[in-house]
């Protein structure tokens, strides 16, 4: 069991962090002067804990060694293989084995290499991470990591419509690709729409009709997730259309599109809480 010291009073444990365009992400932080609550040793790590689920124990740890750089600073490695589980992994140092963990707090962030991310292919399984500052002020690692991933490059939402523009990585699209928008916790209930193809078989787009999501006059809160199949070969899985792929971390309070009133519905394209892609049809 790793004991992990309250650091909320005061503590200027920073670290920054830069991330390279293989996806290698460098953390760097000066070490502890003897008046901080724990001075690291020789062995000392930096420590990343997946954030375990709302009651339950954490289960993952990943640590990185600390070693002393040119300019003073301790540094840490996080290379792109093997690929962090998805989540969020908090940061810590750990001064020396067996001591209390400390949480750090974000230095410096250069994420430049990200911001252009959707232009590069990416290769099966998709693995993205993306440091982040956490509500309370922490440094974190947001993870994805999926067999393949469908990224979002546009969306117009139009009176009654959405034209979504999207790219397909870790698998190539098929002859009867489709797109599903699917009911959450419907039971199965689906509108299945035709995707325009791009010759190089990745990029597609295609169209949503608002009144096919509220035709049943259903009432309340209805919320679709769209999926892209990518061929019609009996077991192909469907893979969630989403953005993961720049330096954005959260986009559900970002990126708000409009809504359309459409059969007394106001309907909305949204980012959910993990950058996937759905729509919202509330009738009140």
């Amino acid at each position: 069991m790793i004991m992990e010291r309250d650091m909320a009073s005061g503590t200027n444990l920073r670290a920054d962090c830069t991330v390279d365009a293989d996806g290698r992400i460098t953390f760097a932080l000066q070490p502890p002067s003897a008046t901080e609550l724990q001075p690291p040793s020789a062995t000392a790590h930096l420590l990343l804990r997946l954030r375990p689920k709302k009651g339950q124990p954490e289960k993952t740890l990943h640590a990185l060694d600390l070693e002393p750089a040119e300019d003073g600073r301790l540094r840490a490695v996080l290379d792109p293989r093997p690929a962090l589980a998805e989540g969020r992994w908090d940061v810590y140092l750990l001064p020396e084995p067996g001591a209390p963990r400390q949480r750090l707090r974000p230095g410096l962030r250069d994420l430049r290499t990200l911001v252009d991310g959707h232009r590069s292919e990416r290769r099966a399984p998709v693995a993205v991470r993306i440091p982040y500052v956490t509500k309370d002020g922490y440094l974190a690692v947001r993870a994805w990591l999926r067999a393949a991933h469908a990224e979002v490059e546009g969306v117009e939402v139009r009176d009654r419509s959405m034209t979504v523009r999207a790219r397909l990585h870790g698998v190539s699209l098929a002859e009867g690709a489709s797109v599903r928008v699917r009911l959450r916790g419907g039971g199965g209930t689906a509108v299945n729409v035709v995707p325009q193809v791009e010759d190089d078989a990745r990029g597609f787009q295609f169209t949503v009709e608002f009144g096919e999501l509220v035709a049943d006059g259903g009432a309340g809160n209805r919320v679709w997730d769209l999926f892209v199949r990518a061929g019609s070969a009996e077991g192909t899985a469907p893979v969630r259309i989403g953005r993961l792929l720049d330096d954005v971390a959260d986009r559900k309070e970002i990126f708000v599109f409009p809504a359309a009133d459409v059969g007394g519905s106001a309907v909305r394209p949204y980012y959910t809480v993990d950058n996937d892609l759905s729509v919202l049809a509330d009738r009140t």
